[in-house]
């Protein structure tokens, strides 16, 4: 049942784009309604914090599945922006998230910044600064359980954010690395404090063990306040404190690129077309496409001839799961149950049963608790007049979901 006829004719590419399509789901009342509002009181920064959460469209609370989760700063401001960039890019590119858009529109500078600064831009500052290593407590204490214990999510976490944003995930990075699994900064404040965080990464990127995880940064086009002269070829030649934003960016990722044995899987881009307020949509495309690179499905090509034989898709299917598996470190289906599915109907259309009987079974094997999936391969078995185990499959099919269909169609087996 549920055939996808897109697949058997337009293959499997187009299935996926047809995925991501679903993602943009949205509300009939509006073009756009994203992220629910909710709080969680804080004892580390003593107040509410608000945080708007995002589930994946595909979510429904009967199947119990957990996703990857990104933690976005600023995220009354950028949640949007995410939840579109996975609209669009989850299915091929990247996994399906749960996307939590943290509050920072109070006490920015204060919760942001890893070191307290009384001159800034030249100028007094009186202001709060210099907690961020609060606030790092605050996400791993306090609001990343609270995600957990309410929200569908797994323990492999993603960390997002701009301007001071960025600077702040990149000092989560060096601090505690183990928080968080992928490291997003857009357009970092790295100049903060006479350029700090240069000198504390020089010293732990080169000594620690960064090992699974992912970092993006990314630097945006104006690279001097006042001269559009200053090109990315000579920006490092400028030593006036109008190009300090943009060097002490290229400065880090120098110092990154030189500790390559430290297992961090780096990528760095620029650009030129783009202001500090507009890099932020090309970045997020760009940064989770390149941080979740190992996530795109290959050999598609593969899926999509009738000449491919089985046991080379079993092998492109397992070695998948175990591809995800390893970066995931739980399991993850590698196909989403439809894909299989229509590949089983696919493969039966065009007589080829075994292939059909296979993409079948790992519908099942990713999917136990899917009543569809067993009544698939009912179907199949009864293309192929077996009606024991037709009947077999249909009785599990109701068995997990009680519906009259199934019940129906068991009667209508056992007559024969």
């Amino acid at each position: 049942m549920n055939r996808i006829l897109v697949c058997l004719a337009l293959g499997v590419g187009l299935f996926f784009q047809h995925l991501a399509y679903a993602q943009t789901g949205q509300n009939p009342e509006y073009l756009q309604s994203v992220g629910t509002l909710d709080s969680v009181y804080s004892q580390k920064l003593n107040e509410y914090r608000e945080i708007y959460v995002q589930l994946p469209s595909s979510y429904n609370p009967s199947q119990n599945k957990k996703y990857p989760v990104a933690f976005v700063l600023d995220g009354e401001m950028f949640l949007p922006t995410v939840h579109n960039v996975l609209g669009f890019y989850s299915g091929g590119f990247m996994p399906e998230m749960v996307v939590v858009g943290i509050s920072n529109a109070k006490h920015r500078v204060r919760d942001l910044t890893p070191s307290k600064v009384t001159e800034l831009y030249g100028m007094p500052f009186n202001g709060a600064s210099g907690e961020a290593d609060n606030f790092i407590a605050f996400l791993e204490t306090e609001l990343i359980p609270f995600v957990e214990s309410k929200y569908p999510v797994t323990g492999f976490r993603s960390l997002i954010g701009h301007s001071y944003g960025g600077l702040f995930t990149l000092h989560t990075l060096l601090s505690n690395s183990q928080l968080f699994s992928n490291y997003v900064a857009i357009d970092p404040s790295l100049d903060w404090d006479h350029q700090a965080l240069l000198i504390d990464a020089e010293e732990k990127l080169s000594g620690a063990d960064f090992k699974g995880k992912s970092l993006f940064v990314s630097l945006g086009g104006q690279l001097h306040m006042q001269n559009p002269e200053v090109t990315i070829d000579n920006v490092m030649q400028d030593t006036t404190d109008f190009t300090l934003f943009a060097r002490s960016n290229i400065m880090f990722s120098e110092i990154v690129k030189k500790s390559s044995n430290n297992g961090l899987a780096f990528d760095w881009k620029f650009y030129p077309r783009d202001l500090h307020g507009t890099i932020v949509y090309p970045s997020l495309m760009d940064g989770l496409i390149s941080t979740f690179q190992w996530f795109q499905m290959e050999h598609t090509d593969k899926f999509n001839s009738p000449d491919t034989s089985k046991e080379e898709l079993y092998s492109i299917v397992n070695y998948r799961a175990e591809k995800l598996k390893e970066h995931f470190n739980y399991v993850v289906a590698p196909y989403p149950e439809d894909l299989f599915n229509a590949l089983g109907y696919m493969s039966m259309d065009m007589g080829q049963m075994e292939k059909a009987k296979m993409f079948l079974q790992f519908a099942i094997d990713f999917y136990p608790t899917s009543a569809n999936a067993y009544d698939s391969m009912a179907d199949y078995y009864e293309r192929n007049n077996d009606t024991a185990n037709a009947l077999q499959f249909v009785a599990k099919a109701y068995e997990i979901s009680g519906n009259n269909y199934h019940k129906e169609r068991m009667e209508v087996l056992k007559k024969g």
